[in-house]
């Protein structure tokens, strides 16, 4: 194509740029092709322009920016991708461009209002093309009257303001992606207040990994950790039960699990909630004694005639033992968490009701390692099997968000793990239950294939790598490919909005955020922090004392 521009009479005609009512004409279409096309700008009138009052038109041509087309009765708007000078001229610029949508014109002033997604009429060769005003701006990014919430303004704007619709972003998932640094916790937080604020009966699960969103919520969300989580036990499934107890591998791990779901079967049919179910399961969320597993497990190894077939079943006791005695599984596996409390138990996590709270913040900081993924697995699961078995009940919708999410759907040939195959279970199924899937990540790549591509609406902030970048750039409509490509040159607290929940998609700057309403993800000041001094014996005792007690 630029072979094209470079042997045209178009390049050497006389300059483009003319004043009419309807603005300054700063280019003419070359070429058009299906959802894109070309356009040959004016070197001079772009720079005539780059001093005018409004901040939109004076940004018209550069990459990002918008430019706009009559086409008959209506005016096309179209986003510039690329730009590229022509050789041996100049003052010509060739520009790629994607076009978003159309609008109808004001008969008197030539304004455009009723913006809409999609073209109807293309324009013809020879078409002038002319720069998108703040107050097109509006009308482009103006929100219906569907329930939005506002995050802030439209790129280079001052004051057009930027919505999500709420059913729309919900309904079909979304992802918030960036590097470290750029701003993501504090967008998270501001997406979730603005949802919180607009639905104060609403029903939202964060899973907070690193315990930054505390602060962030104190006021309007309910906050637990393992001293107040109380998660018991048998909730678990049987995966998630092996995932915990069986530590072998190869063939030997089938064999623990068959022990494991012979004995875990007996000993939840032994208390008085599992005798009243007539077809009780493995999986069944049914009370049970950890005594009563270990006894069970200790009878089945008595029936055995030859010594070396205990093996097995001195893992099994072995690992439930140690695990009852450790106290940092005390949240869990505590024998206080025995009784069927699991009634208490969704209300209080899923805010049922809500009590003018919400969300729930679920601080996994605490959590042995070895089990994070576990505890994650069970609260996912709860949320989707709630929604399942509650179909026929009034609905709940629940939205439950996930932070550092490549950790728990990470991308390989299988995903082996509950909490990988309950987010991914999720992800394709979810909406259909009215669960509702938020995926907030800095590695996208690092994401399961195809989970990223379920959301219907992916919120971008920059990204330094390419891997990741490119990950981003497969997932993305075709339309926001222009927008696509300025990812990596977005400042902090800058993102790209695209898919369900906007009208077309749009280069955000996030709202700021009061001090108390922010997640605690600040990055250490070295240049001032290590300028102070005192104190270092008395913190690092206090340090070891609550290291050596695993408690915070």
């Amino acid at each position: 194509m630029t072979e094209i521009l470079r042997t045209t009479a178009f390049a050497d005609a006389a300059p483009l740029a003319t004043s009419t009512k309807t603005g300054t004409e700063i280019g003419m279409v070359f070429d058009i092709a299906g959802s894109s096309g070309m356009v040959v700008l004016d070197a001079v009138a772009l720079e005539d322009l780059g001093q005018h009052a409004d901040p939109v038109v004076a940004s018209a041509g550069s990459v990002g920016s918008q430019i706009k087309m009559r086409v008959g009765p209506t005016w096309l708007v179209a986003n510039v991708r690329a730009l590229k000078l022509l050789d041996g001229h100049a003052d010509r610029i060739a520009a790629q461009i994607d076009f978003l949508g159309e609008a109808d014109e004001e008969k008197l002033t030539g304004k455009i209002y009723n913006f809409r997604r999609g073209v109807t009429r293309y324009p013809t060769p020879g078409c002038l093309a002319y720069p998108v005003s703040s107050a097109d701006m509006t009308q482009i990014y103006a929100a219906d009257d569907r329930a939005r919430i506002e995050i802030g303004t439209v790129y280079p704007t001052r004051d057009v303001r930027a919505a999500l619709y709420v059913d729309a972003l919900l309904g079909r998932h979304f992802a918030l992606l960036g590097s470290t640094g750029t701003g993501k916790s504090t967008a998270t937080a501001l997406i979730l207040h603005r949802i919180c604020e607009m639905a104060p009966h609403g029903h939202v699960v964060m899973i907070d990994p690193h315990g930054e969103y505390a602060s962030a919520f104190r006021e309007n969300g309910a906050i637990y950790d393992v001293s107040n989580l109380q998660m018991p036990y048998w909730l678990m499934n049987f995966d998630e039960h092996c995932e915990v107890f069986v530590t072998s591998s190869g063939s030997e791990k089938q064999i623990d699990a068959d022990i494991l779901a012979k004995c875990l079967l007996m000993a939840r049919a032994k208390g008085r909630l599992g005798q009243e179910i007539s077809k009780l399961t493995v999986d069944a969320p049914v009370p049970y004694l950890l005594s009563d597993l270990t006894n069970l497990i200790q009878l089945e190894m008595g029936k055995m005639d030859r010594a070396g077939d205990t093996a097995p079943y001195l893992r099994l006791k072995t690992k439930i033992e140690e695990i009852k005695a450790d106290p940092r599984y005390g949240f869990m596996f505590s024998g206080m968490l025995v009784a069927d409390t699991m009634a208490a138990f969704l209300q209080r996590v899923f805010r049922l009701p809500g009590d003018g709270k919400p969300i729930s913040i679920i601080d996994v900081s605490g959590v042995p390692s070895e089990i994070t993924s576990v505890v994650v697995a069970v609260l996912s699961r709860m949320v989707f099997d709630f929604a399942i078995w509650s179909r026929g009940e009034a609905k709940r919708p629940i939205l439950l968000v996930c932070e550092e999410a490549h950790r728990y759907i990470p991308n390989g040939d299988k995903i082996d793990s509950s909490v990988g195959r309950i987010l991914s279970r999720i992800a394709k199924e979810g909406r259909k239950y009215g669960v509702s899937l938020g995926l907030v990540t800095q590695r996208p790549s690092d994401l399961a294939e195809g989970v990223l591509s379920q959301c219907g609406t992916i919120i971008a902030m920059r990204l330094n790598n390419d891997r990741d970048q490119a990950f981003v750039r497969a997932a993305m409509p075709e339309g926001a490919r222009g927008f696509l490509d300025s990812i990596p040159a977005l400042r902090n607290r800058e993102c790209i909005v695209c898919g369900e929940g906007v009208p077309v998609p749009v280069r955000v700057a996030f709202d700021s955020l009061e001090d108390s309403r922010r997640p605690a993800s600040d990055d250490p000041v070295f240049s001032k922090l290590w300028c102070e001094s005192g104190g270092e014996e008395e913190m690092i005792t206090r340090t070891l004392k609550k290291w050596r007690a695993q408690a915070r």
